[in-house]
């Protein structure tokens, strides 16, 4: 899986609701049509699942399917180690101090 397929997994299973394209295309920074192919990958592999929105015909609704939770969280397991390794040298407490930073610059961005 691309780091960029996890990214997506992760946005309607963090959000824990449906998400339309131009809500990820926006969360992501990404033109609609790019997150349409991105979109289309996942779909072929049966990691979401795509609907027509009911209240505007124009959008699409995109919920993460229960084998997209199971890729996800796979993913999320085998990159643990890695991320356990750096924070390991970089030291608890410098860990610790960055991440309000960097949920503040994650909530900035989402602005």
């Amino acid at each position: 899986m691309e780091i960029s397929h996890c990214s997506v997994l992760n946005n309607p299973a963090y959000a824990g609701t449906e998400r339309t394209l131009a809500q990820l295309a926006s969360a992501f920074h990404v033109t609609r049509g790019a997150m349409t192919n991105t979109l289309a990958k996942l779909e072929w592999t049966d990691y979401i699942h795509i609907r027509p929105d009911w209240d505007d015909a124009r959008s699409k609704m995109i919920a993460i399917s229960p084998a997209g939770h199971q890729a996800r969280d796979q993913a999320i397991s085998s990159i643990a180690p890695l991320i356990n390794e750096v924070a390991g040298e970089l030291g608890l407490d410098r860990v610790r101090s960055t991440l309000p930073v960097l949920r503040d610059l994650r909530i900035k961005l989402e602005d």
